[in-house]
């Protein structure tokens, strides 16, 4: 996994959106921050975890906090995703997928007995001062957004 450690500087990003408009780390300096890794657009668990933090995204702003999700999916792709389920965040395209590597969740994985190198489902939590306040690194998609807002409300009052 990730070895990146709690406290230590987020790794920067330089990515594209849904619409092409350009996202870094600065952009969300003095603000929480949650990016979270999934593997594919349209597929079972990532259309669930994406939902599920659709829905919560008022409680997200009452805490000051923004997210980002993250995949190695094309601008077209994550245009499509997006509107299909009226997302209210950004998705990132990491066709690169230089972000996937330097947050460490590119990982081996199988399927029907072939291995392939893809993104673990993974998140981090950066705080105002873009440090990382918490890592994800067993996330169950249908949890994930209340998970989040149980800590950031922990974190946000300290």
């Amino acid at each position: 996994m990730s070895s990146l450690k709690i406290s230590s500087k987020a790794p920067d990003f330089k990515l594209p959106d849904q619409t092409g408009k350009i996202h870094q780390l600065s952009d969300y300096q003095g603000k929480w921050l949650l990016l979270y890794f999934y593997p594919k657009d349209n597929t079972p668990g990532c259309t669930v975890e994406a939902c599920s933090l659709r829905d919560s995204w008022a409680d997200f702003g009452k805490l000051n906090a923004s997210v980002l999700g993250i995949s190695a999916d094309s601008v077209v792709s994550h245009q499509k995703f997006v509107d299909k389920f009226n997302l209210s965040f950004p998705i990132l395209a990491d066709e690169a997928k230089e972000m996937i590597k330097s947050y460490g969740v590119l990982a081996e994985k199988s399927m029907f007995g072939k291995t392939f190198l893809g993104i673990k489902r993974s998140s981090f939590l950066i705080d105002p001062q873009g440090k990382i306040a918490k890592i994800y690194e067993k996330v169950k998609p249908v949890e994930h957004a209340a998970q989040v807002l149980q800590d950031l409300a922990g974190l946000a009052s300290k």
